[in-house]
């Protein structure tokens, strides 16, 4: 490190660690400079004299995804949502299907029950009734 105090340079790196594991106090934790410097509550000037410490900022950075942990929490948390999603629209479509099933089911029961109780108003049928028999001469 060049002209910064040890005090200085734990800011940083304190600030670097936050940054890279998700939990940032002072910043919105985008892993990006500005972000660094504003983490370790010092000047831009100061973190730029601290070149190892920029150098050892550049190799976990540069050409790496984020390694926000909230971000990464949060994509999980799609997948497992999306998956969940699919699952139950699934179980709406059996449902719907059961659904189906069971109202046909009551329609034809209460179809038989007004046949059989001879209540069906469509029937053009009426109940034939036999007129009594009469005796047989024997």
């Amino acid at each position: 490190m060049s002209e910064i105090t040890p005090a200085t340079e734990r800011k940083l790196r304190d600030a670097m660690e936050r940054l890279l594991t998700g939990t940032a106090v002072r910043t919105d934790g985008r892993i990006i400079k500005e972000n660094l410097y504003r983490e370790a509550d010092v000047s831009r000037a100061t973190m730029n004299r601290a070149t190892t410490l920029m150098d050892e900022w550049s190799q976990r950075v540069d050409g790496t995804q984020p390694r926000d942990c909230e971000v990464e929490s949060l994509r999980g948390a799609l997948v497992d949502q999306a998956m969940q999603i699919k699952q139950l629209r699934q179980r709406v479509r059996e449902l719907e299907t059961q659904l189906t099933i069971a109202a046909t089911s009551v329609a034809e029961l209460h179809v038989a029950n007004q046949l059989l109780r001879e209540e069906d108003p469509t029937r053009n049928v009426t109940a034939m009734t036999r007129a009594p028999s009469k005796p047989r001469p024997s």
